[in-house]
């Protein structure tokens, strides 16, 4: 069992961000969902352990407004694509020249709009939990967490946002740093897709549709794998099978 090691440091803007890694070997960077954390999505279910196993360190990052991250309230801390801007950071701080790039959800999301704008050019790029509307129509999938954030002591069982409310709650996620962070986001355009040419895991839930289809975001990446996994959106990020892949794949 590697052991998870945690440090901090300061982003492009001071804001203190805590990165994990775990084994030793190629670096593979690992980026979280929204909400969540390194913890919940890459460390707790083993799938950092399958990947330091596999002879890969796992670096994984808590986004600001996650995990043991920092959240700012200043809004000069929120200027557009700041994640963007903190994986760069993270690259940067830790002097890395080769190495691979993966995500889950906003983490791939994160990952593709580095990829096809050209800031980042990993050997080779992981997407997990990401279809085609949660690139190009991002706005319609933030504007569902915005209520959760807006209407959150409203929200109640049986509303569609239920879960989303419960899951925001039990991370201990600021609210107000949160909903500033949902507004840094744009939507990418599909067409800079093209410029994403590195090897590419497509990994989806076979039940995941949260972010509209990852079968054509595959069609549309010149140079993509595409593998299902079980589960919904939330239940394919604790499934051994969506590690496994990710493994499959970094040792092809």
């Amino acid at each position: 069992m590697s052991e998870v090691r945690t440090e901090f440091f300061a982003s492009f803007d001071g804001t203190r961000l805590a990165v994990h890694r775990c084994g030793e070997g190629r670096p593979v960077v690992l980026l979280h969902g929204l909400f969540s954390s390194a913890e919940m999505n890459w460390i707790k279910w083993g799938h950092a352990q399958r990947i330091a196993d596999a002879g890969f360190e796992a670096i994984m990052l808590d986004f600001r407004v996650h995990g043991q991250s920092e959240s700012p309230t200043d809004p000069a801390k929120y200027p557009t694509n700041v994640l963007v801007r903190d994986v760069v950071a993270l690259v940067v701080h830790l002097g890395l020249d080769e190495y691979d790039l993966g995500g889950f959800s906003l983490g791939a999301r994160t990952s593709l709009h580095a990829v096809a704008k050209g800031v980042l050019a990993p050997s080779r790029l992981i997407v997990g939990g990401m279809g085609t509307a949660g690139l190009g129509e991002w706005q319609k999938r933030a504007s569902h967490f915005r209520r959760v954030i807006d209407e959150f002591d409203a929200i109640g069982p049986g509303d569609p946002a239920y879960y989303s409310r419960q899951f925001l709650k039990s991370q201990g996620v600021d609210r107000l740093a949160a909903r500033m962070l949902l507004d840094t986001m744009p939507d990418l355009s599909l067409d800079l897709l093209a410029n994403v040419t590195m090897p590419t895991l497509v990994v989806c839930g076979d039940e995941d549709r949260d972010n509209g289809s990852a079968r054509d975001l595959a069609d549309l990446l010149p140079n993509a794998t595409y593998v299902e996994t079980p589960g919904n959106h939330l239940i394919s990020a604790t499934k051994p099978e969506m590690g496994e892949a990710i493994v499959t794949f970094l040792l092809g």
